[in-house]
Order: C-alpha cells, then structure tokens, then sequence
C-alpha cells in the first residue's frame, strides 16, 4: 500500500549511518522502489530507513509499505535486525558475469542482429508481428 511519507515515523534505529544514499536515490529514480519498507499499524517504521530517506530527499509524497500485523517492541527489533544481517553481496565474479551479460543484451553482437532482424522480417510476411 502507498502511505504519505510524512506520516511514517522513525524512532530509534539500530543503524545510526545511513551512508552514501546517491546509488540508491538513483536505482529509486531509474527503477522506482523494489521493495516496500515496513511500518506498524500506526506508521512507525521497522524496515527501510535508507529507502525511505532516499524517497524523502528525491521529493517522493508516498512510498510502498507494508504493514506488520505483529508490532511489539521484540518483533520490531527482531525484523530490523534480521534485514539487515540477512544480506549477501554478490561475489565479484557473479558481478562480473552480471554485467557482461547486461553488456551482451544491450550489445548483441552483429548476428544476434541480423537473426533479431530476419525473424522480424518473416513475422511481418506471415502476419503475426
């Protein structure tokens, strides 16, 4: 659900660096938000401060959350927590491969092209294109 972003309250966090917000506040501008951030029933946030800082500073009115049916204080913090200890960077070889990969869609090599082109070419002949 959209919620006003003024609304959503942050109180005490456990990361107290939000860090450099630029990549993020650009994949936000670029792709839009991939993941909603996680409020109580009455607004206050458990998950998403960086996102949710992001969204404010690019001028963003609403930001995608979802609301918690379990909100006590352990709950709370437990899921805080666990956000941010269950992450796992990609490798630099699985970055790599990603990127050549990106690099290789946005590229294709002059077959590809030509292959893209002719199968274009018999849709348009038969009439399904």
């Amino acid at each position: 659900m959209q919620v006003p972003i003024e609304e959503v309250v942050v109180k005490r966090r456990i990361r107290s660096d939000l860090g450099n917000l630029d990549a993020l506040m650009a994949s936000l501008r670029t792709h839009g938000q991939l993941s909603p951030i996680l409020i109580t029933r009455d607004s206050q946030l458990v998950a998403g401060h960086r996102r949710l800082e992001s969204a404010r500073r690019l001028g963003w009115l609403t930001i995608n959350a979802v609301v918690l049916e379990r909100a006590d204080a352990v709950d709370r913090l437990e899921i805080e927590i666990e956000e941010n200890v269950q992450r796992k960077q990609l490798t630099a070889e699985e970055l790599a491969e990603a990127l050549a990969r990106l690099e290789r869609l946005k590229n294709p090599g002059w077959l590809r092209r030509l292959w893209r082109w002719l199968v274009a070419l018999v849709r348009r002949w038969l009439g399904t294109a």
